[in-house]
């Protein structure tokens, strides 16, 4: 049997898509492992998404799958960026940090509403993992000025996909594989351990 690979979060959105586009490799959250959430003190995705890979292969002694992301819109000189999940405060929710998001914006022209999504996908072997496979991906959209949409999580429903003519959380959740920053980090780190 293939050892399981541990996700260093407990996201319930990030595990679905991580399940889905990891096929037959299993991935248990790092919750069922009694595992709390590390400081997310780096200053960059990539420094927080390997602070959370080695914190998770440090406890539980597994190979470890760590994902950091966030939302970076140019108008805000990239925020809510590295703060994406707590933007409206730490006990708050995607809907509360969607609010924010549309109140903070709410006097910026469509034509200055221009974001991306980033994702960095980090996995480490073991603790000590001097070579983590690092993997990263964008997706530039827009910030719509009212939600639009029912799928995704986080800042989807307010993410203007031109290309589709859709919101993120309007997108069938095949197609927004194929295009997210999660996709693409994720087919990166597929390609980098088959190869």
């Amino acid at each position: 049997m293939t050892q399981p690979w541990v996700l260093a979060s407990g996201n319930a959105g990030k595990l679905a898509e991580l399940t889905t586009l990891l096929g037959t490799q299993p991935v248990r959250p790092q919750s069922d492992y009694q595992l709390e959430s590390v400081a997310e003190t780096g200053l960059t995705f990539i420094e927080n998404a390997l602070l959370k890979a080695r914190h998770a292969a440090r406890h539980t002694g597994l190979p470890a799958l760590a994902d950091d992301s966030g939302l970076a819109v140019d108008a805000l000189q990239g925020a809510p960026g590295l703060h994406s999940a707590r933007y409206a405060g730490p006990e708050q929710d995607s809907a509360a940090n969607n609010r924010k998001l549309l109140h903070t914006m709410r006097d910026i022209p469509d034509a200055e509403r221009t974001a991306q999504y980033h994702c960095v996908i980090v996995l480490l072997q073991h603790e000590k993992d001097p070579v983590p496979i690092i993997c990263q991906g964008s997706w530039a959209g827009r910030i719509l000025h009212t939600p639009c949409g029912h799928g995704g999580f986080g800042y989807d429903p307010l993410f203007w996909v031109e290309s589709e003519q859709a919101s993120a959380a309007e997108l069938a959740p095949e197609r927004k594989h194929q295009l997210s920053h999660r996709g693409q980090a994720l087919r990166q780190l597929l390609a980098a351990i088959h190869a």
